[in-house]
């Protein structure tokens, strides 16, 4: 079964961006969803659609006909990292306001730019809903080079970014950088979206990076275990969803989101089993 996947190049390089992308995905998630803020990457991925529809719109002008869309939403998913921080110390009461802001302002602008471009395509759509066809050798490249970066910025930063994840005053009050970390960090969920997006999809990106990690937190018991456990439930979905995306022809990011959800479901059913179990033990000893 694996030699037939691997006989297909599409599939060795849906292979290499899956296992890359089930990596950084849930590593830049644990973080987000401690900070609170897991729907920024709702807000990145939609302007990342903007910057899609900006690479098709000037693929149709022959000076510009070699222009990678995907470089175009890296480029566009990068600047608005930097005003997502922007706004957060702006509204420093109510930095929530900068996702919807975001968000807003990415919709609203991939919507018109989708519209100057003729129009709902068959490229729009496999950025949208991802594809196992869509992943280029081109882009390869820039996948790998996105997890190595995304990686290196998690390994070296790892003890300040916990600490700005669990206790930001005290972290800064310690020393630690709070503006310039912060960035870098928003840099590198802009990175890890535009990494996924081939795969997974625009519309279902940040399902991947916040589903194993609510997975995971019900099971763990440190911060390092739910990173070891949200990576292992990422690269589970991301596996089973590409092979029933090769064999049952299904749509590769709506199946490895649905397989994300079914994992969510099957450990919060396990742990309220073995809760019930543990009470009725409890039970009997008492009587």
């Amino acid at each position: 079964m694996i030699d037939l996947i691997l006989h297909y190049g599409f599939m060795q390089r849906a292979l290499v961006a899956g296992l890359v992308i089930g990596l950084i995905s849930p590593v830049v998630g644990v973080f987000l969803v401690v900070r609170r803020l897991s729907l920024i990457a709702d807000a990145l991925a939609h302007v990342t659609l903007s910057g899609v529809a900006a690479g098709l719109l000037l693929q149709k002008h022959a000076a510009f006909a070699s222009i990678n869309p995907l470089y175009m939403g890296m480029g566009f998913s990068l600047t608005a990292s930097v005003f997502v921080e922007q706004l957060r110390r702006l509204y420093r009461s109510y930095q929530e306001l900068a996702i919807p802001v975001i968000l807003s302002g990415g919709i609203g602008l991939g919507v018109v730019l989708i519209s100057a471009a003729d129009g709902f395509n068959v490229d729009v759509a496999g950025y949208l809903f991802g594809s196992i066809l869509a992943v280029g050798k081109s882009e390869i490249g820039a996948i790998v080079g996105a997890g190595v970066l995304v990686l290196a910025i998690v390994t070296v930063f790892y003890k300040e970014l916990f600490a700005l994840s669990f206790d930001e005053e005290s972290a800064v009050h310690s020393g630690i950088p709070r503006r310039w970390l912060n960035l870098l960090f928003s840099l590198a969920v802009a990175m890890v979206i535009t990494a996924s997006i081939r795969v997974v999809g625009i519309l279902l990106v940040s399902g991947l990076i916040t589903l194993p990690v609510a997975a995971s937190l019900q099971i763990a018991n440190s911060f390092r275990q739910t990173i070891l456990y949200s990576v292992l439930f990422a690269q589970t979905a991301v596996l089973t969803g590409l092979m029933a995306a090769f064999y049952l022809d299904w749509a590769s990011g709506g199946t490895i989101v649905l397989v994300a959800v079914m994992i969510l479901l099957v450990v919060m059913g396990v742990k309220r089993l073995a809760g019930i179990r543990r009470k009725r033990s409890v039970g009997d000893l008492t009587t």
